[in-house]
């Protein structure tokens, strides 16, 4: 990607963005991306991504990554980091880094601006005040008994409580507008708090924050911003957000615009019960391929393509939707299957040996690193009398040929890039599994079909010689329901998926060093993988499923 450009389908937002140019609203388009630094990116974030620099990218304009950072207490350079990590790897240029915290001297003499307009006061309340006057959807709220205190008298207060001579809780400055409001936000919000916490970027100089609402929009006209694009959370703050813009009387007025958020079936996006998972180490770490995280879904094996594609299929629109996660899977799949390198694995070894296959001799065959794109070149496979296959692919007692085209006592498959064998006898431990396979192979079907019968059944397999030790773990979906946060009765960990993970430690993959750099891979007949570079276990490597070769999660909900 290059410029930000990202071909969002056409939508009412770029609408909009049409009607202001033509207008002379504005001249050029400004947008900018600003998370919170107090926690890493979901995938519900890569939709707000994608929407706020691939529209600045569509209209030549820029974007800012700007941190709302206005609460020490859950912010951390740790997610300050992660952050633009997940933006840079989705494929996204900011035009530069800004912080809420950067403008928190502007901010607090906007404050002090709005004191001597009459249009902000300092509130004694407590919290439990404050909910009992702002009164409900239905009733209007109750003016503050300390509304009316003189515009000196909140200058005083609010100047203490810059200074810290006030205590945490003590008191709230608050704006002026209606408490009669149909709208809540209106009734009289708080925009600065007292915190007599140290800052990851101010250190101890403030005492006291601003609250979200204030410093958001603000923010925005500090930095030219013209248009703010959030998701629909906030549509109701729309109207405090142009308040605190007029009141203020600012040249410049971003206009926000809400969208619906991308929201997947299967996952949980409240920050809240992730921490809850993560904490109480039910996953591991935010980073866990099961987490709906960019950097889960990064580590799993996820691209960017796909994740962009998916933003893209999304749609942007007023209307809140659930997208099945089959969707998602899909778009990785088809990008997987054009990029992704070819290998042979076997999860659960068990040994052939080919009796007549000359003892100590080692042939290297040729397999196509992917079987449709001559331009990824090929690999060597190295053949020799004994291979690992899978066990599933071998049966004592299997049903007719038409239903199973595998491995059985007197039945021939063909090996994948190789010989067609036939097993003549096997070997079982005192437990009855089968411990080891004999077969002979045709030396005349290398390439081509054996003259007089049909071999059906392709199986893959790994040089046993050759073969590398590793780890494979098979990752599913973190949930069992589609909607694991529907019923409020219910605790949501009820409905993880006990069979989320399922780790195989003893796997044989062929001859890495024939693999080449590739980070992604589609093992022959079994699914897409992807090296886990964070988790190398014993000295092998670690494979992640990121996806199945297709969906199997339906026949699961039927049973």
């Amino acid at each position: 990607m290059t410029d930000n450009y990202l071909e969002l389908p056409s939508n009412f937002i770029h609408n909009e963005i049409d009607k202001d140019l033509k207008s002379g609203r504005y001249q050029s388009i400004q947008t900018r991306f600003p998370p919170e630094p107090n926690g890493y990116l979901h995938i519900g974030h890569a939709k707000a991504i994608c929407i706020s620099f691939g529209t600045a990218g569509k209209y030549g304009g820029n974007c800012y990554l700007r941190f709302d950072d206005t609460n020490p207490v859950a912010e951390d350079p740790e997610f300050v980091n992660s952050i633009r990590e997940d933006i840079e790897w989705l494929g996204f240029k900011w035009k530069d880094i800004r912080y809420a915290s950067g403008y928190f001297d502007q901010l607090y003499a906007w404050a002090v601006q709005l004191i001597k307009n009459g249009k902000a006061y300092v509130c004694d309340m407590d919290a439990e005040q404050m909910r009992e006057y702002r009164g409900t959807l239905k009733e209007p709220g109750k003016n503050s008994p300390f509304r009316d205190r003189s515009i000196e008298e909140n200058l005083e207060l609010f100047e203490k409580m810059k200074n810290g001579e006030l205590e945490e809780g003590s008191c709230v400055l608050r704006a002026k507008i209606d408490m009669s409001s149909p709208n809540i936000n209106m009734r009289d919000p708080a925009i600065y708090r007292i915190l007599k916490k140290d800052h990851h970027q101010t250190g101890d100089k403030w005492k006291i924050y601003p609250l979200y609402d204030f410093a958001h929009g603000l923010s925005d006209a500090i930095e030219g911003t013209t248009h703010s694009l959030c998701s629909l959370e906030f549509q109701d703050h729309r109207p405090l957000y142009d308040w605190f813009l007029e009141a203020l009387e600012l040249e410049h007025r971003p206009r926000q615009i809400e969208f619906s958020k991308l929201n997947l079936n299967y996952i949980a996006l409240s920050k809240r019960r992730l921490r809850q998972l993560v904490e109480e180490n039910y996953v591991d770490g935010w980073d866990d391929p099961r987490m709906p995280t960019l950097r889960g879904f990064r580590r799993r094996g996820f691209t960017p393509e796909s994740i962009r594609t998916l933003c893209v299929q999304a749609g942007i629109a007023k209307k809140e939707s659930i997208i099945d996660m089959t969707i998602f899977e899909d778009t990785l799949r088809n990008d997987l299957n054009e990029k992704a390198q070819r290998a042979m694995c076997v999860l659960d070894p068990i040994k052939v040996i080919i009796e007549n296959y000359p003892e100590g001799k080692t042939e290297n065959l040729t397999a196509p690193n992917h079987p449709q794109k001559e331009e990824m070149g090929t690999r060597t496979l190295p053949f020799s009398r004994e291979i690992y296959i899978d066990r599933e692919d071998f049966l004592e007692n299997p049903p007719p040929p038409k239903k199973f085209f595998r491995l059985g006592p007197e039945r021939e498959v063909r090996l994948r890039y190789s010989y067609i064998i036939k097993c003549t006898s096997y070997e079982k431990d005192e437990n009855g599994k089968v411990t080891l396979i004999r077969a002979t192979y045709d030396e005349n079907t290398l390439g081509k079909a054996p003259e007089g019968r049909k071999v059906k059944g392709i199986i893959h397999w790994v040089d046993a010689n050759s073969a590398e030790d590793c780890e494979v773990r098979l990752y599913d979906r973190l949930f069992k329901v589609a909607n694991p946060l529907a019923d409020k009765s219910v605790d949501f960990k009820e409905h993880l998926n006990p069979d989320s993970l399922s780790v195989i430690e003893n796997a044989k993959i062929e001859p890495t060093s024939g693999l080449g750099d590739a980070t992604h891979f589609q093992f022959e007949r079994l699914g897409y993988f992807c090296i886990d570079e964070k988790e190398p276990s014993a000295g092998k490597k670690v494979y992640n499923r990121a996806v199945t070769l297709r969906d199997g999660w339906a026949k699961k909900v039927e049973k």
